[in-house]
């Protein structure tokens, strides 16, 4: 049964074609078939240059992880290097600095691993600080059972499509009066009609039948009821797809009771956070979920969306499969179906296995066991 179900996510619309398929459906959208890193691989055969943010705590390792079975698998991945500043770049407000979002603009592909940014500290959140200076519109994350790693769910296979600019996450905070203080969250057209385009566009391209779109618009009638109208606007546009549309909190419930009432869901940026934090629950946890987000200008930039986990940093315990997949989401992006279909079958046979799992799989193996283990079922 386990092999049947590895073979059957080898195959699956939601991970052999994660980026792959989903051509623009207008020329600011990302197509993985325009992607210039693609071409220049295509027509030179000269590694592609991608940027690495190792990230804070666990990220090197993990990271290291990732670079080690890129050279196994002989990659044709050339990775330019970018950490986190010590001190607060001016140019961005964050400890991001203008050069390492230069790379990203410059490669148009990239691998993020975990940023941790303090909290009420008053610093601009890392991951903020990359979605508006890039501006990542969308956030993709398919969600699918494992083979051979047990949850209370086997068949979950659906894909998390979040807006990634706007929303409560805006940015934009005030205190009105002292004791009194305001948050705004802002829902535009442009954003909600780019965002209900990919998702639509994404289900098409892999076969999906069904896009729901996640609102509070009987709370939130003015900003949750234009989301909902850009998204009725796109989906005439793609008759062959079910539309329908479904209350946050009715859609939580319906999650953990049936996840496979749901195929793609689109919603904004809030929600979006929250949603698909607990399909990531539903499969095993964010350790093993792929993520990657797609912006204008043809940039994606593939991420772990777990935390830095500092109270294991430095201990060869890191579980790496969450930035690893997400590294094959970034291949499969840049064309390289090959590379991926050979890295992610080595990931899920190894945890199929069982034999070398990290502690938040069950297992006892370290980081470097974990990776060798991957490495040897190349």
């Amino acid at each position: 049964m386990a092999s049947q179900l590895l073979r059957r996510l080898i195959g699956s619309r939601s991970t052999t074609r994660f980026l792959s398929g989903a051509a623009n459906p207008c020329p600011s959208l990302l197509s993985s078939s325009s992607s210039p890193a693609a071409r220049v691989f295509s027509s030179t055969s000269t590694p592609i240059t991608a940027t690495l943010f190792p990230g804070d705590g666990i990220g090197p390792e993990i990271a290291e992880s990732v670079k080690q079975i890129f050279r196994e698998a002989e990659v044709p991945i050339q990775w330019e290097e970018h950490y986190v500043g010590e001190q607060i770049d001016p140019r961005t407000q964050s400890f991001l600095t203008w050069e390492s979002l230069e790379s990203v603009r410059r490669n148009k592909v990239g691998l993020k691993g975990p940023m941790a940014t303090p909290i009420g500290k008053g610093h601009r959140s890392l991951n903020l600080t990359l979605r508006k200076e890039l501006n990542l519109y969308a956030n993709v994350r398919p969600c699918y059972s494992l083979p051979g790693y047990k949850t209370r769910y086997d068949d979950v296979d659906l894909v998390t499509i979040r807006e990634n600019t706007e929303g409560e996450y805006s940015g934009l905070e005030h205190q009105v009066v002292r004791g009194v203080v305001e948050s705004l969250k802002i829902i535009t057209r442009q954003a909600s009609l780019r965002v209900a385009e990919y998702a639509f566009h994404y289900a098409q391209a892999h076969g999906r039948k069904r896009v729901s779109a996640i609102h509070k618009a009987n709370i939130m009638q003015k900003t949750d009821g234009l989301f909902l109208k850009c998204c009725r606007e796109v989906a005439e546009k793609y008759p062959d797809i079910v539309y329908e549309e479904v209350v946050i909190d009715n859609c939580c419930m319906m999650l953990v009771k049936n996840p496979t009432l749901f195929d793609v869901l689109v919603m904004p940026n809030l929600y979006g956070d929250i949603i698909s934090d607990l399909c990531a629950g539903l499969i095993g946890g964010l350790g093993l979920t792929p993520s990657c987000n797609i912006g204008e200008g043809g940039i994606a930039l593939a991420e772990a969306v777990h935390g830095s986990a500092p109270d294991i940093a430095g201990k060869n315990l890191a579980n790496p499969t969450a930035l690893l997949l997400s590294a094959v989401t970034m291949l499969r992006h840049l064309e390289l179906h090959d590379k991926a279909d050979r890295i992610q079958d080595a990931i899920l046979k190894t945890i199929a296995e069982g034999k070398y799992r990290t502690a938040d799989l069950g297992g006892k193996s370290t980081t470097t066991d974990f990776t060798q283990a991957i490495i040897d079922h190349l």
